[in-house]
């Protein structure tokens, strides 16, 4: 578990409620970092504070301002920040249950918190709220304060847990309308169709182990600045070929050629280890 928790306050539903604690979901990033530099010396580029009549400043000469005129600022401090919040503030509020699958996840805005009690007290109702949204099949819409704003989120459970994913609001997500000027409604024949359909099912993903996924063009990355640094040369991998346009049909028969040839190899191959593995026949007592 994290060694700090990114929030802590009250879960509430009506009159229900738990105290809890939230953890960020994301692991630390991995990726390789590259930095600006001069491209005449190779020294890096910094950034720097500055005030046009005095010059660089530190973090301590820095406040906040809303420019409510020209040139013309109104000065807002921290402690006067912390008066506007009160103690619901400190609270993620359920405003209501909606069926799992209603909220598409175009609204969902990429950071997910994983939800707990804490402490002794919150255990049970943490477990009741679960297993109920579990057994109804829905998902918890919430109002909260994280990071300084008000923020609307969805809470699902997940393997026993709450997960906590953070949205958008409406007004911030393109409309779908302004997009579909680009999509024609070609005529579909029935042959086409089942062909499709039959190409989806041949690579359907029985098992999917989203651990084996990962970033290849970071540990790509890594490696060429290894090469960098020991001064050997970079030789341009072969590019693929580029796909040929054909006929719909053919392209479609030969997918599905591809895929149930791929999917019986994988039945034989899993039917071998399974007989491999089989015990041996007892022999008969006479």
């Amino acid at each position: 578990m994290a060694a700090r928790s990114s929030w802590k306050g009250f879960l509430k539903l009506s009159l229900v409620s738990l105290p809890a604690k939230a953890y960020t979901a994301s692991a630390s990033s991995k990726g390789v970092s590259l930095n600006q530099l001069h491209k005449e010396c190779n020294s890096r580029v910094k950034y720097k504070k500055v005030c046009p009549e005095h010059g660089e400043l530190q973090a301590e000469d820095i406040v906040s301002g809303y420019e409510y005129g020209k040139d013309q600022y109104v000065i807002i401090e921290t402690d006067e920040l912390d008066k506007l919040r009160t103690e619901s503030d400190k609270s993620i509020n359920i405003e209501g249950f909606i069926p799992s699958g209603m909220l598409d996840p175009v609204f969902h805005s990429g950071r997910t918190y994983y939800l707990v009690p804490d402490g002794l007290v919150g255990q049970k109702p943490y477990a009741l709220l679960v297993r109920s949204m579990e057994e109804k099949s829905v998902q918890a819409m919430v109002q909260i304060i994280l990071s300084g704003k008000e923020q609307l989120a969805v809470l699902r459970p997940l393997d026993g847990m709450i997960a906590m994913t953070m949205l958008h609001y409406h007004d911030q997500v393109k409309a779908l309308e302004g997009f579909k000027d680009e999509v024609e409604t070609p005529e579909i024949s029935d042959a086409e169709l089942d062909l499709t359909n039959t190409l989806v099912t041949a690579s359907m993903i029985e098992s999917l182990d989203f651990a084996a996924h990962k970033d290849n063009y970071t540990e790509n990355l890594t490696k060429l600045i290894q090469l960098k640094i020991e001064g050997k040369e970079i030789v341009q991998a072969p590019n693929p070929e580029e796909p040929k346009i054909i006929n719909l049909m053919e392209a479609l028969k030969k997918s599905v050629e591809q895929a149930t040839s791929s999917e019986t190899g994988k039945r034989m191959s899993t039917s071998a280890k399974t007989k491999r593995k089989a015990p041996a026949a007892k022999k008969k007592s006479v």
